[in-house]
């Protein structure tokens, strides 16, 4: 494995010495950081946040009273977060022109910036990966290697390996759990069992993958390298994996052959391809790339795939990304108001007297507190907007603060704020990911969390390696 990073560095030189690509530095600009120096803690200046919180949930609670569908989802969360971004500029001790020039400033934050461009290459590998049939194959792959007597943690294991090679826990529900519904049907296996085990999947390589939105978030705010992170998050989810590999097998009922599957192994090779890489240590943007124009290729290779309906997919791709891509640059200029405004002091202040109150001691203790702070606050996020990404977004630059001060690495500090964004979204009734499961299957949506056994696995197995594990 340490080869193997050598590689990857040795080939990310190579590319900055000829074409001098550099990663994006984590730092702004003099200007920007006068624009957003924080004022003296205050409540008043969260006032904003609560509002977008207030407009999101409210809208989602009316809906779901009324029987609609995606209930938290019909008002969009960048619609929701504008009432909020005017009434920060309203409460504003600067002027008005101060006031925009610091959201504007928020907005143009390199993190957010390269979040946005990473967003849009994921979006067009994702597309493009779909169109030229790269998923289809690597469902085909893994039903291949499925024995009939292990469905359960079979489609857990496919799961996870699709979510984690596209990055997007939606798009793997979206392909694996009709597939899953007819297995679980023929062989008569309880079908909450089944749809916990793809959402349990789904999960899991959503929080590993180097090129989920999630990961790219946590590391952009947190400023490490996505390799870094996913070796730290090898940790918490290996442990987990394999406990909930074991209750899936044992929970098994039934079995069923599944028909032999046509594998195209060359469809598979752009997903195999960007996980060697982006493993290895390449600069993500580089991966993307790569793994961007060999799933163009593959199509052009294999079937009727044009150049022209190539450069639509990325397009599409383009295009599937921009809710995340508008609230992402929105939440940073709120983000910016809130802190010249004293709102994240205020927050820092408050998670500063808790952890005293419950660690007196320094060094391991108050990093050790520090880091399950940075997780109640990302949950309790989650918890409210039902969006993982969103979350860590929000939550990002008051986790930074709590590293520095008490001593904890980027690299940890992304991996918390992952993990437990994705823990909580993957137990609440209705985020999207288990609304999307209980539709395919038919079930309560709330049916389809208590058995996302991954999740509960992984929030045991994330506080006792918080809690337990040495610091250097």
């Amino acid at each position: 494995m340490s080869s193997l990073f050598q590689l990857g560095g040795q080939w990310e030189q190579w590319f900055e010495d000829r074409f001098k690509i550099r990663e994006i530095t984590l730092t702004t600009s003099n200007n920007a950081q006068n624009a957003a120096a924080s004022s003296a803690p205050s409540f008043l200046a969260l006032t904003p946040l609560f509002l977008f919180l207030a407009l999101f949930i409210g809208a989602g609670v009316y809906f779901q009273s009324q029987g609609v569908d995606f209930a938290f989802y019909q008002l969009p969360s960048v619609v929701a977060i504008l009432p909020a971004i005017i009434f920060a500029i309203l409460i504003s001790k600067q002027k008005l022109n101060q006031s925009i020039e610091t959201f504007l400033g928020g907005i143009g934050h390199s993190n957010i910036i390269a979040m946005c461009m990473i967003y849009l290459l994921a979006g067009a590998f994702a597309a493009v990966a779909k169109a030229t049939g790269g998923v289809d194959a690597t469902v085909a792959l893994g039903l291949s290697l499925v024995p009939s007597n292990l469905l359960l943690p079979g489609f857990f294991v496919i799961a996870a390996f699709i979510a984690t090679a596209m990055g997007t826990s939606m798009g793997t529900i979206a392909a694996v759990a009709p597939i899953a519904l007819g297995v679980a049907n023929e062989a008569q296996i309880d079908l909450a069992i089944m749809a916990g085990a793809v959402i349990s999947g789904a999960l899991f390589g959503d929080n590993l993958s180097i090129i989920s939105d999630t990961t790219i978030a946590a590391t952009r705010t947190q400023g490490c390298h996505m390799k870094d992170k996913f070796k730290e998050n090898l940790i918490f989810a290996i442990p987990a994996s394999i406990i909930t590999l074991v209750l899936f097998t044992l929970a098994g009922q039934g079995q069923a052959d599944v028909a032999p599957q046509d594998v195209d192994f060359i469809k598979v090779i752009p997903y195999l391809t960007i996980l060697f890489l982006a493993v290895a240590g390449l600069n993500v943007f580089i991966v993307l790339t790569i793994g961007i124009l060999l799933a163009g290729i593959t199509g052009i290779a294999t079937m009727d795939y044009g150049v022209i309906q190539f450069g639509q997919d990325i397009y599409a791709g383009f295009g599937s990304m921009q809710e995340i891509f508008i609230l992402s640059m929105l939440v940073g200029g709120l983000a910016a108001l809130m802190q010249q405004q004293g709102g994240l002091a205020f927050v820092n202040q408050q998670i500063e007297k808790l952890i005293a109150r419950f660690s007196k001691a320094k060094g391991e203790a108050s990093c050790r507190a520090s880091e399950l702070g940075m997780a109640a606050i990302v949950a309790a996020t989650n918890t409210c907007v039902a969006n993982n990404t969103v979350s860590i977004v929000v939550t990002g630059d008051i986790a930074k603060e709590l590293a520095q001060k008490h001593g904890v690495t980027p690299k940890r500090a992304a991996s918390v704020l992952d993990i437990f964004s994705c823990i909580v979204q993957g137990l609440i009734p209705y985020g999207a990911q288990a609304l999307l499961v209980a539709s395919t299957f038919s079930l309560s949506p709330l049916d389809v969390v208590t058995h996302a056994w991954y999740c509960m696995i992984l929030a045991v197995v994330a506080v006792a390696i918080v809690s337990l594990r040495k610091r250097k």
